[in-house]
């Protein structure tokens, strides 16, 4: 299974093909090498492996961060609850 993260363009160096991203607060660099269309600063874009591999609408691209998040703060919660049940660290 692949798994393609929104992230948000916050520069374009078009002398090297890249961009920063914003992924879920974490910037990061990722290739242009896959993108045949234009990548703006402030677009959302999927993010995978380090590569952009197409735009993605806003408001698609913030339902999707949202559900991450809560996926996070599930897997988080659920972790706290077997340090707790096992008394130690994990």
């Amino acid at each position: 299974m692949c798994l393609a993260i929104p992230s948000k363009v916050i520069s374009v160096d078009k002398e090297n093909n890249m961009v920063m991203l914003d992924t879920l607060g974490v910037m990061r660099e990722a290739s242009l090498d896959l993108m045949q269309e234009e990548v703006n600063i402030g677009d959302y874009v999927l993010l995978h492996i380090g590569y952009v591999m197409g735009k993605i609408d806003e408001e698609q691209a913030k339902l999707s961060l949202e559900t991450y998040a809560e996926i996070l703060e599930s897997i988080e919660a659920e972790e706290a609850e077997l340090k707790s049940a096992n008394g130690s660290k994990i």
